[in-house]
């Protein structure tokens, strides 16, 4: 199984919208949402959260996306962060902690291995993800 996945916003804050390509043997699968009022962040969050959560129990899923923040925390930084009480080094308190806590739980049920590609430099997976997530934001943008 692959997934890509990507989060766009229209100013940060601002309406977003979330994508995800889920490509296995037996096909492509493609997921898209959004808020009207959200951050960047957020939206790389819900992308993966949305993606895994969609899976049945126990797959093992190879999970590429463009954000540095959502592969950092939940490789590294997420270990940490529970130490602490939810608090970063800086002992403030973590944002999007229950996004966090949902991430976690939805890799938890599979085996994810998590992969980090530079974004909007040719990836066809993260170019189209990244469609997908402009897709999801449409509707919350001003006409």
């Amino acid at each position: 199984m692959k997934i890509w996945t990507d989060g766009a916003c229209s100013g940060n804050p601002g309406p977003g919208g979330w994508g995800a390509i889920i490509r296995d043997n037996g096909g492509t699968r493609e997921i898209k949402g959004g808020e009207p009022a959200t951050t960047n962040n957020r939206m790389e969050l819900l992308a993966a959260i949305s993606a895994l959560e969609s899976l049945p129990a126990g797959t093992t899923a190879d999970l590429y996306t463009d954000s540095e923040y959502l592969k950092g925390g939940i490789t590294a930084w997420i270990h940490n962060w529970k130490k602490n009480g939810w608090r970063t080094a800086d002992k403030k308190p973590v944002k999007n902690k229950e996004l966090w806590q949902r991430l976690e739980a939805a890799a938890s049920a599979h085996k994810v291995h998590w992969h980090w590609l530079r974004g909007h430099v040719g990836h066809a997976g993260n170019e189209r993800a990244d469609a997908l997530a402009r897709e999801g934001m449409a509707p919350f943008l001003r006409r």
